[in-house]
Formats: structure tokens, C-alpha cells, sequence
């Protein structure tokens, strides 16, 4: 994505706004490698190497669930709409739905 992550004027932006961006870019990365390794995982036959490219996706995971979270610290309402989402059994677009509802 280099620095092509910011739709109006950098020098315009706040600091926080950067940051903020920023960590949208590298969710954003984080999400493309973590696909990257499922399909370089279903298809590589080298037991060796198979253990090293989980272990480098779940690496990218750790990465992704860090990025995240430092996000929903700066946006509380978007943590509250996850809660109604995230590990819950059931339906996941009813609680999609639901959750949506309750953050308006």
C-alpha cells in the first residue's frame, strides 16, 4: 500500500489521523499475508516446511489481532459492535445485524 493509504492531504491530516491510517495499512498487510500462507498451505507438500509457514501465519494472526486491537482502542463504539459479533455461537449475521442496532 506504501503511502498511497491517505485519501485527502497528509500535511493536512492530525497525527492521530496518520496513526490511525497507518494501522489500517498494516491490518490491512497483515490480512494478505495471513491469506497468503492459506494458499501456500494448501498446497506445499514438505512437512518441514509446512511447520514453518503456520508458524509464520499464526505470526501474521498475533500481528493482525494486535493491530485491531490498538484500533478499537481508539474507536470505543466500533469494540462495542464487536462484542455483539465476535465469539458467539450462532448466527453470525443475525448478530451482525443485532449488534449493528444496538451501536445506532
Amino acid at each position: 500500500m506504501g503511502f498511497d493509504q491517505y485519501h485527502e492531504p497528509p500535511e493536512e491530516l492530525p497525527e492521530a489521523s496518520r496513526t490511525f491510517a497507518r494501522m489500517i495499512a498494516s491490518l490491512t498487510e497483515e490480512a494478505e499475508a495471513i491469506g497468503w500462507y492459506e494458499q501456500r498451505l494448501a498446497l506445499e507438500k514438505n512437512k518441514d516446511a509446512v511447520a514453518i509457514m503456520r508458524n509464520a501465519q499464526h505470526e501474521e494472526m498475533k500481528h493482525f489481532g494486535m493491530d485491531l486491537e490498538f484500533l478499537l482502542r481508539q474507536k470505543p463504539k466500533w469494540r462495542e459492535t464487536l462484542k455483539g459479533i465476535l465469539f458467539k455461537p450462532g448466527d453470525i449475521v443475525k448478530h451482525g445485524d443485532s449488534a449493528e442496532e444496538a451501536s445506532e
